[in-house]
């Protein structure tokens, strides 16, 4: 087993990370320049930047909705090239039609809507791509690898974008955005593994369950069943703190936004840190028990938020409270990608992997909006701790019962094959 789990990873496995980590770094740099260009280049409303990200959110995970089975029933790897390629298309359209002077917010709307699309159908198409490039041993390493890309754009994609929209303005950066799709699309074009045609009779199959055939998937296994609606409501609950920490630390703590910033971009590097430790962390604890550690560790932090004061110490407070809790979600999130992965079967991947997509896609906003109504009603503090007290709660959603059983089955398994080496 050591042996295995220590075996280089395939080249193909390190063009598909790299067109990952090219789509990231691209994603990361202009994450802010569509607001921009909707906000100084079309004079659009708060509303309408809000709505912007809204309805074309909940809009593509509708478009989604019935793709788990199409996904399903063909190869992944050209629909992760299509999914590429439609996004070089939709934000190359930007600054093509912002030269022309056309540019206008329904298109901004249209292409956060495809990006939305296809980011659902990529991940779906990506994550059954991996369980059959990857050996089952070696697949704790990959996702730690992705996950660590992620934190890496992610904390220094920001302000290198915003860098680059200083000096190139919101347009161009877009360009650089759409380009890294293309090139993504290049990279995954290039993987030399044979990819077989999934075997798919017409006949077995009813459009109707084939849409439904995610969540039924989820719903029918206790452990995915679980780790669904942990995810459901630690995602749901920690998105809905996004903008009111915003409001807490700008408006009511009255930190500038370079404190804003530092307080928000410096964390990343705990997820960063994190996601390199996951592999090592299993191999000292198990699965299992990384699982439950970290998925309840990850929850104990935001309601730190509520202690921090208006001074150097409490930016310092807000930093380590943050800082800890995406160190806990970078251990965690690679064990669970590879948890669920290796639960679910491959005919049911992209199904299971859509499902769960277009789900977050729905629950996100949700909760958000009641984060909203309750800070309305009450007060940022007040809907903080809700959100603080609801993480906490979620830790009780994750399969315990199913975790703890695995990892007894696998300590026995263990004493038995000791015992037979012995005689």
């Amino acid at each position: 087993m050591k042996r295995a789990t220590a075996a280089r990873l395939s080249p193909d496995f390190y063009r598909l990370w790299g067109s990952f980590t090219i789509s990231q770094i691209g994603s990361a740099l202009g994450a802010g320049a569509l607001p921009l260009i909707a906000i100084l280049v079309l004079h659009a409303s708060n509303m309408q930047v809000s709505l912007m990200a809204a309805l074309s959110g909940i809009a593509g995970a509708a478009i989604a909705f019935p793709l788990g089975s199409f996904i399903e029933f063909h190869r992944k790897r050209p629909v992760m090239v299509y999914a590429d390629l439609a996004s070089f298309a939709a934000l190359a359209s930007i600054p093509l039609a912002a030269w022309l002077r056309v540019l206008t917010y329904a298109q901004l709307c249209a292409v956060l809507t495809v990006q939305t699309l296809c980011g659902i159908v990529f991940n779906a198409a990506s994550g059954a791509s991996v369980k059959s490039l990857i050996p089952r041993p070696q697949r704790i390493r990959a996702n730690s690898r992705f996950e660590t890309t992620f934190w890496t754009a992610s904390t220094l994609g920001p302000p290198a974008g915003g860098a680059l929209i200083s000096m190139l303005g919101a347009t161009a950066t877009i360009a650089i955005d759409a380009t890294s799709y293309l090139l993504s699309a290049l990279g995954i074009r290039s993987i030399d593994t044979a990819e077989p045609e999934p075997v798919h009779d017409k006949s077995e199959h009813h459009w109707i369950e084939d849409i439904r055939g995610g969540w039924t998937y989820i719903f029918a296994d206790p452990m995915l069943r679980h780790l669904f609606w942990n995810a459901m409501v630690f995602g749901g609950s920690l998105m809905l703190t996004t903008p009111l920490v915003a409001l807490l630390l700008l408006r009511e703590l009255g930190f500038a936004p370079w404190q804003y910033g530092l307080a928000l971009g410096l964390p990343g590097l705990g997820g960063l840190i994190g996601s390199l430790c996951a592999p090592r962390f299993v191999t000292l604890f198990s699965e299992p028990a990384v699982l439950l550690g970290f998925g309840t560790l990850r929850t104990c932090w935001v309601g730190l938020l509520l202690a921090a004061d208006s001074d150097a110490l409490g930016l310092v407070l807000i930093t380590v409270a943050e800082t800890l809790l995406l160190f806990c979600a970078g251990v965690f999130n690679p064990v669970f990608a590879t948890y669920r992965m290796n639960c679910t079967a491959a005919d049911h991947m992209a199904r299971v992997g859509t499902a769960w997509s277009i789900s977050a896609k729905c629950f996100q906003p949700a909760f958000i909006a009641l984060g909203g109504v309750v800070a309305a009603a009450t007060s940022t503090r007040v809907a903080i701790g809700c959100a603080a007290i609801t993480l906490l709660a979620s830790s009780g959603l994750l399969p315990w019962r199913e975790l703890w059983s695995t990892a007894r089955e696998r300590d026995e398994a263990q004493i038995v094959a000791a015992r037979d080496d012995s005689v």
